[in-house]
C-alpha cells in the first residue's frame, strides 16, 4: 500500500484527512488483494474509494457508530490497565 505516494507497511499507520491511499502497482494484479478491495465491500462515509483505479482518499475520522466492526472497547481498556 502507498500513502501519498510513499510505501507504507506499518499496520498501525494513522491516516490524516486528505491522505491518498493507493495499491502498489506490483500488487494490483494479485487476487488476494483485489478480492478484498473490490465491490463486495460496503461504501464508507469517511473514505472516497475508486474501485477501478484502486485508489482512495481518506476524508475524515469515522464516528464510532459508523464503524461496522463489533469492538468492545471496555475489554481493551481492562486488558491494558492490568
Amino acid at each position: 500500500m502507498e500513502v501519498n505516494g510513499e510505501v507504507v507497511n506499518v499496520p498501525s499507520y494513522q491516516l490524516k484527512p486528505g491522505d491518498v491511499i493507493t495499491i502498489k502497482e506490483s500488487s494490483k494484479g494479485r487476487t488476494s488483494i483485489t478480492s478484498v478491495v473490490r465491490p463486495k465491500n460496503p461504501k464508507f462515509s469517511w473514505l472516497d474509494w475508486n474501485e477501478t483505479e484502486l485508489k482512495g482518499t481518506f476524508i475524515t475520522y469515522p464516528e464510532r457508530e459508523s464503524v461496522p466492526e463489533n469492538i468492545k472497547e471496555q475489554l481493551i481498556v481492562e486488558l491494558y490497565s492490568k
